[in-house]
């Protein structure tokens, strides 16, 4: 069995011991703005994965995951030492796509506040359709009307009520016609 929160402590104490390990200790020419962003370890607590994102272009990017290659013994051995674990999880380094995700929503919110600005210019200077408000209100002629009619179609007194129409389903039933889907009282007599 596993323990989720061990692993996940585990984790968060190897993320920052990397960071602080890139930061101090590996002087690699080839490491750019390397930034580490989150670390998960299996629940046996064998593997660690790093993720991190490197400031610049494709190039930094290649350069900087190459160095990291080549610094993993020491940083597993600094985070054995700090963590102070029977077994020092293997590290695996990979790009963080969040720096992609972020650039991808960016640009779709750019498209979209380029449509509302292109609707508002269409917009301008023209008028509804109907009128600017289009409900009715207490005081308007016909208000009234319309209230009771609609109090007379919640009590069901008015000429839209359908009282006894189950009994007419029912008889429709007997004649071989078909009963309504939601009615089964009868529907089993019926067949």
């Amino acid at each position: 069995m596993t323990d989720n929160a061990r692993a996940r402590k585990l984790a968060d104490r190897i993320q920052v011991v990397v960071a602080e390990t890139l930061d101090r200790r590996i002087k690699d020419p080839r490491l750019g703005f390397v930034t580490i962003t989150d670390a998960r370890v299996t629940g046996d607590l064998r593997e660690a994965t790093v993720f991190y994102t490197v400031y610049g272009d494709d190039e930094e990017r290649a350069a900087s995951a190459a160095a990291l290659e080549s610094a993993k013994g020491v940083l597993r051995s600094e985070v054995g030492r700090q963590t102070g674990v029977r077994f020092t999880p293997t590290l695996a380094f990979v790009p963080d796509a969040l720096p992609d995700n972020a650039r991808t929503i960016e640009d779709l919110l750019d498209k979209a506040r380029a449509k509302d600005a292109e609707v508002r210019e269409v917009s301008t200077g023209k008028t509804y359709a109907g009128e600017a408000d289009p409900y009715r209100k207490p005081g308007d002629e016909g208000y009234e009307e319309d209230a009771e009619a609609d109090d007379e179609a919640a009590s069901g007194t008015g000429s839209g009520s359908r009282s006894g129409a189950g009994e007419d389903d029912a008889a429709k039933a007997d004649e071989g016609g078909v009963a309504p889907a939601g009615d089964d009282t009868d529907g089993a007599a019926a067949k």
